[in-house]
């Protein structure tokens, strides 16, 4: 049981691609705030079933991009720790390469992933979220949905697209005490950044005045608030975890 600032007590979240990375250092910050968490993944089932044995949830497979493999994950969840408080839409590729060279693959597989993915969770708790009048939902952005980045045009045009949603759905939500946020994290470390060329990384560290990339742990501790009581008036809100990067 976990008491005081950003207590999630009592409280049943939905992370997906919420077995490695980002993904998973939410998960154990939302375990470790008290609520019960359900580990989605599309593939990697040994570490997704570890990582929830270690936090006490339950690891449950579903491709995001499928509305009808979604509805399926909800109800699972929903049937083995009850209705969901907290939804958490973390899940997304990247198929990074210039326009001039981006394939309708490529286009599509990131889009449906990282956008079509938010919407249809999003969808699929809606429902029952309004009907309690109470929820938070947790939208990762990315630093490049601000402000855009070089060979990432479908990775930016699906974060700003969460950026949008978001705010649509602030407003469409918030009369029934649902609130909807989006964090945009810059350059944090993970297996994405492990592969960028040193230039490429020294240029990132110079123009980010805390002068180092983040932590999954970082992006974790402002998710756990988001979805906590003491954001309780917070809706609509994109808030950059990026050490000052996109100022």
């Amino acid at each position: 049981m976990a008491t005081g600032f950003g207590s999630l007590d009592g409280k049943v979240a939905l992370i997906t691609g919420g077995s490695r990375g980002i993904g998973a250092a939410i998960s154990r910050e939302l375990a470790e705030a008290g609520a019960r968490v359900a580990v989605n993944y599309r593939a990697g089932q040994e570490a997704a079933e570890t990582l929830a044995g270690e936090i006490g949830g339950l690891a449950a497979q579903a491709d995001v991009s499928s509305a009808d493999e979604v509805q399926g994950l909800v109800e699972r969840v929903e049937s083995e720790f009850g209705d969901l408080d907290i939804l958490v839409n973390n899940a997304g590729v990247t198929r990074d390469t210039l326009i001039a060279r981006m394939s309708d693959e490529d286009w599509e597989t990131v889009i449906d992933t990282n956008l079509r993915g938010t919407f249809n969770t999003s969808r699929a708790v809606a429902r029952k979220m309004l009907r309690r009048r109470s929820g938070a939902i947790v939208n990762l952005s990315s630093v490049v949905g601000v402000h855009g980045n070089p060979g990432q045009a479908n990775y930016a045009a699906s974060k700003a697209g969460i950026i949008g949603l978001t705010k649509a759905l602030a407003r469409e939500l918030g009369s029934r005490g649902v609130r909807v946020n989006a964090i945009a994290p810059g350059y944090i470390s993970t297996e994405l950044t492990d592969v960028l060329p040193e230039e490429a990384r020294g240029l990132i560290l110079q123009n980010t005045p805390l002068g180092r990339l983040g932590e999954p742990d970082d992006v974790a501790g402002a998710v756990r608030f988001l979805c906590s009581d003491e954001a309780a008036f917070i809706t609509g809100e994109v808030l950059l975890v990026d050490g000052g990067l996109g100022m």
